[in-house]
């Protein structure tokens, strides 16, 4: 197969592999592999890192034969992993199950969202790499191994957030609940009552989140709880995706309106609710292409962080055109995991993509840092080999599973590389 070119979701990441392979089952994926000296997997490119560059071969596994295998008890299921969230999700539902979280968005593959520490809201919740129990895996030289607590332990804890590093995801053992139906609510109320009422309201509701504007006081505020069965809902998203588009190709076009728009928007916003099976509620319509950082801090950190980052902003007359997400996310035990400090609160910071983003990020991401941020994987952070090392007190037993699973590095790439010190033994 000859050359050809890959970009991500947002466009800013563009890689030329030598192929890109699109295997139906594992005999012709452990040829591909074999035949390869770098190899990386690809699925919804919804990743703003150069996770997927590579001059060797591209997988895609979305054509790989596979069938759920959910267990009698229903409480977990082998799952294909090059599935998408969605193809997932729906399939679950109609064998009568659900997973006990989700984000807002569902292209992404089972494995990328789960390799990459990718995660919902919910203060009892973790990220999806929180319900995975073991994997089959298919490693450097094209053979396939299974991997949980008792078998292969090593090689699992570094697994469960591992980037693609050690090998192949074929399948993934997930925990499963019986479905269920949310209510969502998304109404505006000022910053400031949702500070104070904060605890409380986290408490109360299954999940809890907020969007604010940087040039706005007041923030959309939305709860998902668990309700009686009802039908899906007519509405498939729970923003109005056409006037945001509209308001952020004039925000790129005069950047001085951006401050002026973003107050007339959020008076716009109407109390609003939709209820239907959670599979159909948690994600919603994203269409309008962004940039994002994200970084994940100490839990009594979160609002301190939020109001800096919004008061260096508005000092410097920024054009941030898009909004800040506030959610979050229980504390894990995952080597490589943000959240295995403890519980944490998410903040994403985005940027239109047709705008400038790259300096913007570079200036806010100290203030994160600064109250204990660590970025998510897979979206925009500069973090270096010493920095990871100095966040993630299991880096050295990380480095060590990547080694003796792929010592070659076949799995690696530049960006990786360098992230994790992969150069060599001694690295």
């Amino acid at each position: 197969m000859g050359e050809t070119s890959w970009q991500n979701w947002s466009g800013s990441v563009r890689t030329t592999p030598s192929e890109i392979a699109e295997p139906r089952d594992e005999d012709e994926l452990a040829r591909i592999v074999a035949s390869n000296d770098r190899v990386r997997v690809t699925g919804a490119g919804h990743s703003f890192m150069p996770l997927c560059e590579t001059d060797g071969a591209l997988v895609r596994l979305d054509a790989m034969e596979g069938a759920l295998d959910i267990a009698s008890d229903g409480a977990t299921a082998w799952a294909p992993a090059g599935w998408s969230l969605a193809k997932l999700t729906a399939e679950l539902w109609q064998h009568g199950y659900s997973l006990p979280n989700q984000g807002d968005v569902n292209p992404q593959s089972l494995a990328g969202a789960i390799s990459t520490g990718t995660h919902g809201t919910g203060a009892e919740l973790g990220s999806l790499a929180t319900i995975a129990s073991a994997f089959r895996l298919m490693l450097a030289d094209g053979s396939v191994i299974e991997c949980d607590t008792e078998q292969n332990p090593e090689l699992f804890e570094a697994q469960r957030v591992s980037l693609g590093l050690l090998g192949i995801a074929l399948a993934v053992r997930i925990d499963l609940v019986p479905a269920y139906y949310l209510a969502e609510t998304i109404r505006v109320v000022h910053l400031d009552a949702i500070a104070e009422r904060w605890d409380k309201l986290a408490a109360r509701h299954r999940h809890a989140e907020f969007w604010i504007f940087p040039y706005s006081d007041d923030v959309i505020f939305k709860t998902l709880d668990i309700c009686d069965p009802c039908e899906v809902p007519d509405k498939q998203t729970d923003m109005d995706e056409k006037a945001f588009a509209l308001y952020c190709k004039t925000v790129r076009r005069m950047p001085k309106l951006t401050a002026s728009l973003q107050r007339q928007m959020m008076k716009a916003i109407k109390p609003a609710e939709r209820r239907g099976p959670a599979y159909r509620i948690f994600p919603s319509d994203r269409t309008v292409r962004f940039e994002e950082m994200e970084h994940q801090l100490p839990r009594e950190n979160g609002f301190a962080a939020l109001d800096d980052v919004i008061g260096w902003i508005r000092k410097k007359k920024l054009p941030v055109s898009f909004p800040f997400e506030y959610r979050l996310v229980a504390g894990d035990d995952i080597w490589m995991s943000p959240f295995n400090a403890g519980p944490c609160a998410s903040i994403s910071m985005h940027q239109y993509a047709e705008m400038q983003w790259r300096d913007l990020f570079a200036e806010a991401e100290p203030i994160f840092h600064a109250h204990g941020g660590r970025p998510h994987w897979a979206k925009r952070h500069t973090l270096m080999r010493d920095d990871v090392a100095a966040l993630y007190p299991k880096l050295e037993n990380f480095r060590a599973a990547v080694r003796a699973a792929d010592p070659g590095g076949k799995f690696a790439n530049d960006h990786l590389t360098a992230l994790f010190g992969l150069g060599g033994e001694g690295a």
